[in-house]
């Protein structure tokens, strides 16, 4: 039952050319940047990467996608300050972009993990982003169906975990990641502390360990120490 991992590079050394890869973060707030870097040294290309945005800078998601190791991306925020990575692919036509509302996207992964079939949103209805897809008036009001968005791996990042992957997260970071451990085959979870199995106030843990197959711990000098 102890999913430690001791290394990045073994964490994610399984990930296939052509995987469809789930990545936790609002900005870098929650990005898991350590494992995202190892995945850039492990090789991996032709990726679906999915994503609240599309990273920053040169680190972690933004240098996957600057590398080429990026086919597709789907996003609700792929823009911003320090996107210069994305943003010069897509104009260089070197990164296919799907754009998805942040709570579409959101209840997509939800609908993934918890085996539902999809569903029907207002959102997007009567725009391009609904082009292509089953739309239906419930009550008056034009719907869209979208499907589960399932996917092989998630790289998330927590806050503490205990060897067999019940998870906390901290404040912001908290985002997408709960969902992400559902909606994929294999979670892979860096965290900043690990306690002993049963440290964790059951009334805290965000992400039962069922759901996680891989824990690394990373330490951050400025967070780890005592769950406050």
């Amino acid at each position: 039952m102890n999913k430690t991992i001791d290394s990045a590079a073994q964490a994610v050394g399984d990930i296939p050319d052509g995987a469809t890869v789930l990545v936790s973060g609002f900005g870098l707030s929650g990005q898991p940047v350590e494992l995202l870097d190892a995945l850039v040294e492990h090789g991996a290309r032709d990726l679906t990467v999915v994503c609240n945005n599309s990273g920053a800078r040169d680190s972690g998601l933004a240098r996957l996608i600057r590398l080429g190791r990026v086919r597709k991306l789907i996003a609700s925020y792929p823009r911003g300050a320090e996107s210069q990575a994305f943003e010069s692919a897509y104009a260089d036509g070197q990164i296919e972009y799907e754009c998805v509302p942040q709570g579409t996207l959101a209840e997509r992964l939800r609908a993934a993990g918890s085996g539902l079939g999809g569903f029907f949103t207002p959102t997007g209805y009567g725009t391009l982003l609904a082009e292509g897809k089953e739309t239906r008036i419930i009550k008056g009001v034009g719907h869209v169906f979208e499907e589960p968005l399932n996917a092989d791996y998630a790289l998330v990042k927590a806050y503490c975990a205990d060897p067999i992957g019940n998870l906390v997260y901290r404040k912001a970071g908290r985002n997408f990641g709960p969902l992400m451990c559902m909606a994929a085959v294999t979670a892979i979870v860096q965290v900043h502390a690990l306690t002993e199995t049963g440290g964790l106030d059951p009334e805290r843990i965000v992400t039962p360990g069922i759901f996680v197959q891989r824990v690394l711990r990373i330490p951050d000098a400025q967070l780890t120490g005592a769950l406050q």
